[in-house]
C-alpha cells in the first residue's frame, strides 16, 4: 500500500507564508523535489528501478510518477492535459551508493519538472522540496527524525508519519536557507541541455 506525500502548509511556520508555498496555479514555476529511495518507495511502491548502467533507466519510471504525485499535492489537482506545458519533466538525479564498485545501486533520488515555464526561460522560480525519511533505523538516512527536527523549522511527531504518510519540506520551512536553489537548479538543467553532465552525476 502507498504511503501518502504530506507536504505540511506553510502558513503553520511561516509569518508571513512564502508566496511559492503554495505557489498560484498559473505562477510558471521550476519544482525539484528529491530524498532517500526508501522513502520514494514507500510512495510508489510498484515503481520498478532499473540503475545497472549496462542497461540504465533514463528517466528512471519514478521520475514521472513522482514529479505527478508531487504536484497533485502541491496544487491540488491533477495535471491538466489540456495544457502542453502544464507539467514537463526536465531533468532528474541519481544518487549512487559509491562504496561497491561498479556504481550499480542509488540510494537517492530526485526529479525536476516544469509548470508552465515558456520554453525560452532559462532561469525561471524554483520550488524546492525535501523528501525526509523518518522510519528507517539503519543505513545513511537513520535517525531521520532527529534530524528532522534539527533542521526544520517546526517539530515532527513520528506518530503522525509512521506507516501512513512521507514528509516532504520547501525549502522555506527548513533552517536551511537555499539561497542556490534556483542558481543550482537552472544552471544544472542548462547543463543537462547542452549535453555536458555525465550520468554519474545526473541524468
Amino acid at each position: 500500500m502507498a504511503f501518502a506525500l504530506h507536504i505540511p502548509p506553510c502558513t503553520v511556520f511561516c509569518t508571513p507564508a512564502h508566496p511559492l508555498h503554495p505557489p498560484p496555479l498559473e505562477k510558471p514555476l521550476r519544482i525539484q523535489i528529491e530524498g532517500p529511495v526508501v522513502a520514494i518507495r514507500m510512495l510508489l511502491p510498484g515503481i520498478s528501478w532499473h540503475t545497472d548502467p549496462l542497461s540504465l533507466v533514463i528517466p528512471q519510471r519514478a521520475g514521472p510518477e513522482l514529479a505527478k504525485l508531487a504536484y497533485r499535492v502541491i496544487y491540488g489537482r491533477h495535471v491538466r492535459p489540456e495544457f502542453a506545458n502544464d507539467q514537463v519533466v526536465r531533468d532528474e538525479y541519481l544518487g549512487w551508493v559509491t562504496d561497491v564498485i561498479p556504481f550499480r545501486h542509488i540510494d537517492y533520488y530526485g526529479v525536476t519538472f516544469d509548470h508552465l515555464v515558456p520554453a525560452n526561460d532559462p532561469d525561471p522560480d524554483v520550488l524546492q522540496i525535501n523528501i525526509l525519511e523518518l522510519e528507517t533505523d539503519s543505513g545513511p538516512f537513520a535517525n531521520g527524525w532527529a534530524y528532522a527536527n534539527w533542521y526544520l523549522r517546526f517539530a515532527v511527531d513520528l506518530a503522525d508519519y509512521t506507516g501512513k504518510k512521507v514528509l516532504a519540506v520547501p525549502r522555506c520551512c527548513q533552517k536551511r536557507r537555499g539561497t542556490q536553489d534556483r542558481a543550482r537548479v537552472n544552471s544544472s538543467l542548462a547543463m543537462r541541455d547542452t549535453g555536458i553532465v555525465g550520468v554519474d552525476a545526473k541524468s
